[in-house]
């Protein structure tokens, strides 16, 4: 399959948690495992991470910052102290990703990435992850969980938001309501998500790389018969679906603001750092127009 994602582009960007100042915490890989062809998760561990503080959002996220190949940074890492004194093109790159789950207890942290070949940053890297490893980690951030007042619950996502949507429904009650609308690229990325027997998981498989990365995901949503009451709605993926989709839920279905998460993860032909740099102005556009 030739993929659409440039360097990076299906990492989580953005929001509180940036590791900009303060040292970071060192993480060591634990153990690694193949959810799909598509799909790593790391198990990371260490001493360091007793002091990582774990919220109560579904989405959380955290940095993971790469050093560079070759610079000797100050131990414990701290992002401060490095862009006050060293030139921007040896500042490590860092890349944003669900925390897929947190075990307080042995102090263990789990990331699933996304890998799309040899593209990017963190998905080669956690696809060539051996135990030892080591990688350094600021956060975390987040500020989506279902809402238990709602009557049902619209989740939509591509593959960068499907950690955050599979751990979210981890947590939805029993009697719980909704439906998942998730973009994949090749059917053998489906793998087996948990969740309430009242939930509907339909997996959107597109396959033409000459489409627009949320195509689906927007004909999806448009043609959705929405089940009665209020819904809880999560959608998060590419930059601009997510900006249709959140026009479409707002205009056409009435979904105000505080029944949405809606972030871009991403955007085509931009890197992570691309990316976060223009967001906000992006965003902003988005709320006037919307």
């Amino acid at each position: 399959m030739a993929s659409r994602v440039a360097d990076g582009v299906r990492n989580r960007v953005g929001g509180r948690g940036e590791g900009r100042g303060g040292a970071s915490l060192a993480a060591t890989v634990a153990r690694t495992e193949q959810l799909s062809p598509t799909m790593v998760r790391v198990v990371f561990t260490g001493d360091d991470l007793a002091k990582f503080e774990m919220n109560d959002s579904t989405d959380a996220y955290v940095k993971l910052i790469y050093p560079r190949p070759g610079v000797e940074y100050p131990q414990p890492l701290d992002m401060r102290a490095i862009r006050n004194q060293m030139a921007p093109e040896q500042w490590p790159q860092n890349r944003t990703y669900t925390v897929r789950a947190w075990d307080a207890e042995s102090h263990e942290l789990t990331v699933d990435f996304v890998v799309h070949g040899d593209e990017g940053l963190a998905g080669p890297w956690a696809r060539d992850a051996k135990p030892g490893d080591q990688i350094w980690v600021a956060g975390p951030g987040g500020g989506y969980r279902p809402d238990p007042s709602a009557d049902w619950h619209l989740f939509v996502a591509d593959e960068s938001a499907l950690p955050a949507v599979a751990a979210a429904l981890e947590v939805l009650p029993a009697e719980a309501k909704g439906i998942a609308l998730i973009e994949i690229h090749d059917a053998t990325s489906q793998f087996e998500l948990t969740a309430p027997a009242g939930v509907e998981i339909r997996w959107l498989l597109d396959t033409d790389a000459g489409r627009a990365p949320g195509t689906v995901l927007i004909e999806a949503v448009t043609a959705l018969e929405f089940p009665e009451g209020t819904v809880h709605a999560f959608v998060h993926g590419e930059a601009a679906a997510v900006r249709d989709l959140r026009r479409f839920l707002k205009r056409e279905r009435g979904v105000k603001n505080t029944q949405m998460s809606v972030s871009g993860y991403w955007r085509v032909g931009a890197n992570d750092e691309e990316w976060r740099a223009v967001k906000g102005d992006f965003n902003r556009t988005a709320d006037e127009e919307g």
